[in-house]
């Protein structure tokens, strides 16, 4: 299981843990998902990157291109993870 697999399953083992519990094969499901999100994160941070401008240094280059992961990281996560049980009752 890489880490966005081991962090899905803590949220919900956290957060969520009725939809925890009904998961009948958690190693399987959040290998699976974590697999799934770093292909999308992985895709979206290359389209977030986008073209290297000519001009752009070294240090420059590496910092637009962290930038794009972390941003692509942040919105997948996001868009994969379901609210808590607390932030579905506005508590």
């Amino acid at each position: 299981m890489n880490r966005y697999g081991a962090m899905a399953r803590s949220h919900w083992a956290r957060w969520l843990p009725q939809q925890y519990a009904a998961i009948s094969d958690p190693e399987t499901h959040f290998t699976e998902l974590g697999e799934q999100m770093a292909t999308e994160i992985t895709r979206l941070a290359l389209a977030l990157q986008g073209d290297d401008p000519g001009d752009e240094g070294y240090l420059q280059k590496v910092g637009r291109l962290r930038m794009a992961r972390l941003q692509a990281e942040e919105q997948v996560i996001r868009e994969t993870f379901p609210p808590s049980d607390e932030e579905q009752t506005g508590q």
